[in-house]
């Protein structure tokens, strides 16, 4: 999962005479002060460390290079910039129709990654999910129903007591966007693999082979990744939010009231996050009354499937 990150450290140590495995701390903290000389989003650069440790780990030199060093550079990095009145945290853009469209085809549908990768992207979206309520999703968490998915979410940052929660997914109108589908193909090869039960999203190495579970981390660098290779303008800058937040921009431009929207993607009442877009105003749109809203199984696919139905790739309709 973090083929290109890699690639890009490996160039570096090449072309500044650095040897990229195993490296050191020193070589470690000279290519995240490159990075910060670049400009790069601190979060961008937190991946890049990630990275390194990561692939160090996997052949077989764990707990390297040290990241000491590497770390004070970015605090002092993340300290210049708001001093300077930059933000330390841009905000991920969302994820639109067009950029559904454009990372879902960059999916090669013919590996188990490719497969793995479209069911966290159009879910994902469907959802509004945080990054660590998609990795939790288990095999038995989702099933399907006459009108698409049924996804219990379990526990989430809103739901203190895990009471849980189910989401209704309608169904799609295409087959390489709906749900549906997506899930199927999915679920048909964790069966191939004899995987019935256990975490839903798992890792998947180049050779095809399942591990036991997808972490939250990788769940960004997926989604950044799909951006770049899609050619989706700013594709560095995307992350997990960028699904969340493209679910609900999505719905609040198309009239979907924000009450029901923050249900759907679980934001707690007073939060504003899910009102953070410059769709038109919902005047006009009736507000589902109170005890609908609060209800803990509330099923909202019957207001949400005609935007889900937007996003279906082949549909004329537009925002």
């Amino acid at each position: 999962m973090y083929e290109r990150q890699w690639a890009v450290f490996s160039t570096w140590c090449i072309e500044h005479g650095r040897v990229e495995l195993p490296a050191t701390g020193n070589t470690l903290a000279e290519y995240v002060e490159t990075l910060c000389a670049a400009d790069r989003a601190p979060a961008s650069i937190e991946q890049a460390i990630a990275c390194v440790r990561t692939m160090h780990r996997l052949a077989g030199h764990p707990n390297q290079p040290a990241t000491d060093a590497a770390r004070l550079a970015l605090r002092a990095y993340k300290r210049a910039r708001a001093e300077a009145g930059t933000r330390g945290q841009r905000e991920a853009p969302s994820i639109g129709i067009d950029a559904l469209h454009a990372m879902v085809s960059a999916c090669d549908l013919n590996t188990p990654i490719g497969l793995r990768d479209r069911l966290l992207l159009v879910p994902g979206l469907a959802l509004m999910g945080r990054r660590s309520e998609i990795v939790a999703l288990t095999c038995n968490d989702v099933r399907e129903v006459h009108d698409g998915l049924e996804v219990t979410i379990r526990t989430s940052k809103t739901d203190k007591d895990s009471r849980g929660e189910t989401i209704a997914i309608p169904r799609g109108s295409h087959p390489l966007t709906d749900p549906v589908a997506v899930w199927r193909d999915w679920t048909a090869v964790l069966a191939e693999a004899g995987e019935t039960s256990g975490r839903l999203l798992r890792r998947v190495d180049r050779h095809g082979n399942l591990g036991l579970r997808l972490r939250a981390d990788a769940v960004n660098v997926i989604v950044r990744d799909l951006a770049v290779r899609a050619a989706v303008p700013g594709a560095e800058t995307y992350t997990a939010h960028s699904l969340r937040a493209g679910g609900a921009t999505v719905a609040y431009a198309a009239g979907v009231p924000i009450s029901v929207i923050a249900k759907h993607g679980r934001w707690a009442p007073a939060s504003r996050s899910s009102c953070a877009t410059s769709a038109p105003s919902t005047a006009g749109v009736t507000t589902p009354c109170a005890e609908s809203a609060c209800r803990p199984t509330c099923r909202v696919s019957t207001i949400l499937a005609p935007i889900w139905h937007m996003c279906q790739i082949g549909e004329t309709a537009s925002l």
